[in-house]
C-alpha cells in the first residue's frame, strides 16, 4: 500500500489523519495550575514516564463543574504518559462519564465517544464501553487478551497501544483493577516520545514518510469461538463500524495535546509498514519493537493494590501486562476515542521541546 499523501493545514502540514475526525484545538494545551490545590502530592516514577498522585478522587472532581482541571489532567497525562491514583472509590457508570469529560475538555472530535470493543457482548452487565479485564475469563479461552497472551511464549510480546486497528484509535484509556493477587500481576508502560527521541536523524525522517497498516482480523476468529458475533455497528465513532477490523496509521505521529512526536507501532496489530518491501517491513519492526521491549529506561512498572486506577494517553504510550500469577485478577478498562492518528511536521520530539 501506498505512503500517505500531505495535506495542506496552515500553518502546518498534516501526514494523515481523516478530515471528519480532526481534533478541535489547533495548537497544544498548556497546563494552567488548576490541579494544584487539589493535590495533596505528586511524584514522577521515573524520569521518562509516569506520575504517581495522592489525595485527587475521580468521583470528587466529576462533582467540579468547570473543565479546566479535566483539561488540565489531560495534559498532564499526555505529558507523563500514565498517571496512578491509588484507591479509588469509583463506579464503572462514573468512570464512562469520567473519560467522555476528559476527551471532550482535550479537544476530541465532536464525532469521538467511548469505544465499543469488537468482541464486547451485546447486553453485557457493565454497559458496551466497559471491557472486562478478567483473568478467570481468560482460563476459560475468552477475555480481550487471550489470542494476544497465546501468540508467544515471550512476556514481550504483549506489548501494545490500544485498538490501533480502528480508524479512530483511542486517545485515553483508564483501567481499574479491583481484584488481584498477593503478588504478581503488575503493568509496564513504555513511552513513545521516548522511543521517537532515540532514532538517529535520518531514521526520523525515513520513517515519518511512511505507514503501517494495524490489523486485527484475528477478532473474527474469536468471535467465532466465543460464539459472540463481532460488533459492526458504530464503534464510538461513524468511522469505526463493520467487520474490517484494519487501518493504516502514520508510523511517526503527533500527540496534538503535547504536539510530540511520538513511534506509533505495537506488536499486537502493526502487521506491515506499507511503501518498502516485506523483508525491510519485517527489519524496521523489529528493530522498533526491540527499541520498545528492551530499553527498561523507557518504561515504567506498576504494582497495583485494591482499587488503584491508572490513566494513559494510548497516543503516545506502549503497555504490557504482566501473566505471572494463579490467583483472580480482574478490573475494568474505559476506552476514549481521540482523532484519526496524523503526522504534523512541524512538530517536534520530546526531548527537543523540553530543550533536554
Amino acid at each position: 500500500m501506498p505512503s500517505v499523501t500531505v495535506q495542506d493545514s496552515s500553518p502546518s502540514k498534516l501526514v494523515g489523519g481523516h478530515p471528519e475526525s480532526r481534533p478541535r484545538i489547533s495548537a497544544p494545551l498548556t497546563y494552567t495550575g488548576s490541579l494544584d490545590k487539589l493535590i495533596q502530592s505528586y511524584a514522577d516514577v521515573t524520569p521518562a514516564i509516569g506520575r504517581e498522585i495522592s489525595g485527587l478522587q475521580i468521583r470528587d472532581l466529576l462533582k467540579l463543574e468547570d473543565d479546566v482541571v479535566f483539561r488540565d489532567l489531560a495534559v498532564l497525562i499526555s505529558q507523563r504518559g500514565v498517571v496512578f491514583l491509588k484507591s479509588q472509590d469509583v463506579t464503572p457508570t462514573e468512570m464512562k462519564d469520567f473519560m467522555l469529560r476528559l476527551t471532550e475538555a482535550s479537544g476530541c472530535p465532536s464525532s469521538s465517544g467511548l469505544h465499543v470493543h469488537p468482541l464486547t457482548e451485546e447486553g453485557s452487565e457493565l454497559g458496551d464501553q466497559i471491557s472486562v479485564i478478567s483473568s478467570e475469563k481468560q482460563k476459560k479461552g475468552g477475555g480481550l487478551t487471550h489470542q494476544l497472551s497465546d501468540v508467544s511464549r515471550f512476556a514481550s510480546a504483549g506489548w501494545h497501544s490500544d485498538i490501533t486497528f480502528e480508524k479512530v484509535p483511542s486517545d485515553y484509556a483508564m483501567l481499574k483493577i479491583h481484584t488481584l493477587p498477593e503478588t504478581g500481576g503488575d503493568t509496564l508502560w513504555t513511552s513513545g516520545y521516548e522511543i521517537y527521541d532515540r532514532l538517529s536523524g535520518p531514521m526520523k525522517i525515513f520513517l515519518e514518510g511512511l505507514t503501517a497498516t494495524h490489523d486485527a482480523s484475528f477478532f473474527h476468529d474469536e468471535a467465532r469461538r466465543l460464539g459472540n458475533p463481532i460488533r459492526e455497528g458504530i464503534r464510538g465513532s461513524p468511522l469505526n463500524q463493520g467487520g474490517n477490523l484494519a487501518a493504516v496509521h502514520p508510523v511517526i505521529r503527533t500527540n496534538p495535546v503535547t504536539g510530540w512526536k511520538s513511534v506509533y507501532i505495537n506488536k499486537g496489530f502493526t502487521k506491515r509498514i506499507n511503501g518498502v518491501t516485506k523483508d525491510e517491513s519485517d527489519v524496521l519492526l523489529a528493530y522498533l519493537f526491540n527499541l520498545v521491549t528492551q530499553n527498561h529506561d523507557a518504561q515504567v512498572r506498576f504494582r497495583w493494590s485494591a482499587n488503584d486506577l491508572a490513566i494513559w494517553d494510548n497516543r503516545s504510550t506502549l503497555h504490557c501486562a504482566t501473566y505471572d500469577y494463579d490467583a483472580a485478577r480482574a478490573g475494568d478498562r474505559v476506552c476514549s476515542l481521540g482523532e484519526a492518528p496524523y503526522l504534523d511536521t512541524n512538530s517536534t520530539g520530546r526531548r527537543e521541546a523540553l530543550g533536554s
